[in-house]
């Protein structure tokens, strides 16, 4: 069932949905005659036309459109969904459960700009629409899963469904609906079903105050510096920092903006301490400065709400509703999960900081390692130890050239071609944007189209992501995949390319997974489009092990001066120096994941005192002084800002166990990681199926066996635990 995800709006970024059809109400849908007139003149509910199956009109997008679109959208879709409920026939799985599947489609186009206002061009004045918005989403969305009648309909399919001769994907797709409505205050009655709905818009409330909060303190807090503070800067980076200030009205000087991707180089490069500090500071201290945009206590009121959601549905707290149906199933295998690998990060962590120590020590710097200091003198380290300098690395990773790698990937092992569409042929909601036709080799038929939206800028969020305008399904007929990768790269001077580091590369590739995930999918329904939150990430995850293959480095990875490939000498340095630092990158993750867990899992969680908790958690776990949860709480928009990774952001490890481990499986086949034995299992099990079939068994079927632990650990540079092999 469509709904529950658009009622999420926060998490459209991630996981968008539209599709192509008719605005005109079925004639079983009667609605009334403004919203009737707004079905058929409004721009952002119109049927998308155009090529390519129909595209979204990024053109015609104007703000003015959006409230009543979205108020005429979801209107239109509850007169369909009372049809549904109220049909005189007996439920069967074609007027019931593939009805809903095709209910909602004008809705599905209005959300699709939604996100991008709330991910891409986000403004003041879209916030105060979102935030109107928020509870009467909320109450939308209630109004469907608390449906009586409906409820009654869909749990008569599922009572039936071995019996009706449905295909295996329709019976799953029959049980994840019910399961969509019985998580979900179906069962309720009286007082508790109305309780339900209200703790639902007050929390769509807060998760929209969350998310515009941090988005507020990234935009609101620049710094700037002069020339004479730019020692120890690589000269791309003070290039980009310099166009950056130019574009916020400040030339001549440079701009380090509140975002990772300028904070982190930033941190590793500068030799200016004192700069370091504020830059560290500010990134990290993001929702969590008090006044109108802290979230403290935005967090003690959303984790009270959770748990008391949950608890009228009977189950101990939030996370074990949460973790129900995912991979994990309950929060303790998670945590014992997480666990595992705590003592190795940290144990890491302490070398780490020792053979850091030791270079500060040397050069005479007469400091005591702080977490503004771990990127800096990591990086001294790296140069010292593996002779590798990060600076010299990115000079080869030019964005241009690793766009060409993954689609040279993706021809690989998916068999696609792409093509930039023609200019002026596909609308795009921004000049940096560029749409490209994906085809399969082979056949030449069209497989959807990939928007590419690389460069950060005012009212875009933070990081990079992955989402759908349109999923693949062909109950009604073939709709192809509209995918859409954005990230957040610092944009160089005009007519100078741009440079991203290894990690930033290594992220490209990782959303491109996502958008590989969601060209590949063959199901039938949306539903079962939807992906399982702690394997979802897998695909992506896996897919980062493509960057440094050999026919990657020796066709792409060419130096932005001389064009000349990447040395033998300095590919083997970085594959030496692949488990460098990982006591920093895990123990910041794990951090981040441990105490999502731990949050939703405690009694009282509205007593909670975010910032103090934080501290006493971490210290209570042996955390490390020199550095910090990757996400802290009061900005932890994964968590906060809606519910698609609450209680999930373990989820990223979990995949990692099966990443290392497929990853091994490639490694081991006779053609490497271009297998093309290999490769038909990945697309036809891991990425063609989506949720058509169960996590678990779709890697069994590609892999022989669950998978293992070990590899993760040998991945890392960790000791592997005995009895995991």
């Amino acid at each position: 069932m469509r709904l529950p995800v658009l009622a999420a709006a926060g998490a459209l970024a991630l996981a968008g949905c539209a599709s192509s059809s008719p605005t005109e109400a079925p004639d079983s849908m009667t609605t009334d005659s403004a919203t009737a007139d707004i079905l058929q003149t409004n721009p952002l509910l119109q049927e998308w036309t155009g090529p390519y199956g129909g595209v979204p009109a990024f053109d015609r997008m104007a703000l003015d459109d959006l409230e009543p679109a979205i108020e005429a959208g979801m209107a239109a879709h509850l007169a369909e969904i009372d049809a549904i409920a109220q049909n005189p026939e007996p439920p069967t799985f074609e007027n019931t459960i593939v009805a809903m599947e095709r209910a909602g489609k004008p809705i599905e186009r209005a959300f699709t700009y939604y996100g991008i206002w709330s991910s891409n061009l986000s403004s003041p004045e879209f916030r105060e629409i979102q935030g109107r918005l928020a509870p009467r989403l909320a109450e939308y969305s209630s109004k469907v899963t608390q449906n009586a009648a409906l409820f009654d309909r869909v749990r008569a399919v599922y009572e039936d469904r071995e019996s009706l001769g449905l295909r295996d994907d329709e019976v799953r797709l029959v049980e994840l609906v019910y399961d969509g409505f019985a998580r979900n205050g179906a069962t309720l009655e009286g007082d508790a079903k109305e309780r339900y709905a209200a703790i639902d818009q007050r929390l769509a409330e807060l998760h929209t105050r969350f998310g515009n909060n941090v988005l507020a303190d990234e935009e609101g807090y620049v710094t700037y510096i002069t020339q004479s503070q730019l020692s120890g800067l690589p000269a791309s980076f003070v290039q980009a920092a310099a166009a950056a200030a130019e574009e916020r009205g400040r030339p001549g000087e440079y701009a380090i903006t509140n975002t990772r991707s300028s904070m982190d180089p930033f941190l590793t490069y500068s030799d200016e301490r004192d700069l370091r500090e504020r830059v560290w500071r500010t990134y990290y201290d993001r929702g969590d400065n008090g006044g109108e945009h802290d979230n403290n206590a935005l967090i003690a009121e959303i984790l009270a709400l959770r748990d008391e959601r949950v608890g009228l549905l009977g189950y101990d707290n939030y996370a074990s509703w949460r973790l129900e149906n995912r991979m994990a199933e309950t929060p303790e295998r998670a945590l014992d999960l997480l666990m595992a690998v705590w003592p190795a990060a940290v144990a890491r962590v302490e070398e780490e900081v020792a053979d850091m120590q030791a270079v500060a020590d040397e050069r005479g710097d007469g400091v005591t390692i702080e977490p503004w200091d771990y990127r800096y003198y990591a990086e001294k380290v790296r140069q010292d130890r593996y002779a590798l300098d990060s600076d010299e690395v990115k000079q080869y990773l030019q964005l241009d050239n690793l766009t060409d790698a993954l689609h040279y990937v993706a021809g690989e092992l998916f068999g696609y071609a792409f093509e930039p569409v023609p200019e002026g042929s596909v609308p795009v909601f921004h000049p940096d944007v560029t749409v490209y036709e994906v085809t399969d080799r082979e056949s030449g038929d069209h497989v959807g189209l990939w928007y590419l939206d690389p460069f950060a800028r005012p009212g875009k969020r933070s990081g990079a992501w992955a989402t759908t305008y349109r999923s693949h399904t062909t109950f009604d007929g073939l709709e192809t995949v509209l995918a859409s990768n954005n990230s957040n790269f610092v944009k160089g001077a005009p007519g100078e390319p741009v440079l991203i580091s290894l990690d930033d590369a290594e992220t490209l590739f990782h959303e491109f997974g996502h958008a590989l995930h969601f060209l590949a999918s063959n199901v039938a329904y949306p539903t079962l489009d939807n992906g399982v939150r702690d394997y979802t990430e897998f695909q992506s995850q896996l897919l980062e092990r493509w960057l440094l293959t050999d026919p990657v480095i020796e066709r792409y990875l060419v130096h932005v001066e001389t064009g000349e490939p990447i040395p033998d000498e300095l590919v083997q340095k970085i594959r030496r120096a692949a488990t460098f630092n990982q006591g920093f990158a895990t123990t910041e993750y794990l951090a981040s994941s441990l105490v999502d867990m731990k949050l939703h899992t405690m009694e009282n969680p509205g007593d909670v005192d975010p910032d103090a908790f934080e501290r006493q958690y971490l210290a209570e776990i042996g955390m490390p002084s020199e550095l910090v949860m990757r996400h802290r709480t009061p900005h932890f928009a994964h968590v906060f800002s809606s519910e698609g990774y609450a209680t999930g952001y373990y989820g990223y490890l979990w995949a990692d166990v099966l990443t290392s481990d497929a990853a091994e499986a490639f490694a081991e086949a006779p053609g490497g990681f271009y297998d093309a034995e290999m490769a038909d299992r990945l697309v036809r099990y891991l990425f063609a199926p989506r949720n058509a079939i169960d996590p678990g068994e779709a890697y069994r079927l590609f892999r022989g066996r669950d998978a293992d632990i070990a590899p993760l650990m040998r991945d890392r540079g960790f000791p592997v635990p005995e009895g995991t092999e």
